[in-house]
């Protein structure tokens, strides 16, 4: 016996914290019996679990890394047309999602699976694995500019924690730059906020690494399965993670 909503969440349902939300919206039934609170469990080989009226099925898990291009939107769908990153994972049978994000403008690394228990592992607010960008940006910031980016920048939605930064490539002109950036936090548009915070707005945004996967050779639209090491890895990295904001330095 199992709680429904990790049932759901390992049958690739959603994440384990949007599965608590659908059982809490009344979406849930087991057995017929419609769910409506937490706590609940059930036996995924005797019980009958359906969603929105749906028998779920247990798929085998996948676990995708993709080099996601840029203008292309991290969805399921999109009603402007623009393309999706489902696109580009023709021979993919399993219906997988993302974890997390990764804005229209920028491109590079982006998992993606349908392990609702990997997916929350990862995407946990509390904890985050590193995920380093290569960020073009506009002029060239000062080292006074960058030890702020390492302190930590105050944005709309709070003190971001110390990030890693370093030059990569400075143009001789002084016209732009190009830095890396290590973060440990998932926030929307981030590093493109971060950077505008010390006037040097990102003009490419580029997605390296995530804990220790590297996008190495694998080319840019493309993708490919992670093997059983990278994915205990992973696990391994968000599990000894420290919690988000203990990165700060005591006052």
């Amino acid at each position: 016996m199992e709680r429904l909503q990790k049932i759901m969440a390992q049958a690739g349902i959603a994440s384990r914290r949007k599965c608590e939300e659908m059982i809490l919206q009344g979406k849930v039934q087991v057995n017929g019996q419609t769910v409506t609170e937490l706590g609940m469990k059930a036996d995924p080989d005797q019980d009958v679990i359906t969603v929105s009226g749906k028998p779920i099925k247990f798929e085998k898990k996948v676990y995708i890394m993709l080099n996601k291009p840029k203008g292309v939107i991290t969805s399921a769908s999109d009603p402007e047309g623009r393309k999706i990153v489902s696109d580009y994972l023709k021979g993919v049978k399993e219906r997988v999602y993302p974890i997390g994000r990764l804005d229209y403008d920028t491109e590079g690394l982006l998992l993606l699976t349908n392990d609702g228990e990997f997916a929350n592992l990862l995407s946990h607010p509390k904890y985050h694995v590193p995920k380093t960008y290569l960020a073009t940006v506009k002029g060239v910031p000062h080292g006074t500019d960058l030890d702020k980016l390492r302190q930590g920048v105050m944005l709309e939605d709070g003190m971001t924690s110390p990030a890693e930064v370093e030059y990569r490539d400075v143009d001789p002109d002084s016209k732009e730059s190009v830095i890396s950036i290590t973060i440990h936090e998932g926030r929307n548009r981030q590093v493109r906020r971060m950077f505008e915070a010390i006037s040097h707005p990102v003009t490419r945004l580029k997605r390296i690494t995530y804990g220790d996967l590297h996008l190495q050779n694998l080319k840019r639209g493309l993708y490919r399965h992670l093997t059983a090491d990278e994915i205990n890895s992973l696990k391994q990295m968000a599990k000894s993670a420290k919690p988000e904001g203990s990165h700060r330095k005591k006052s």
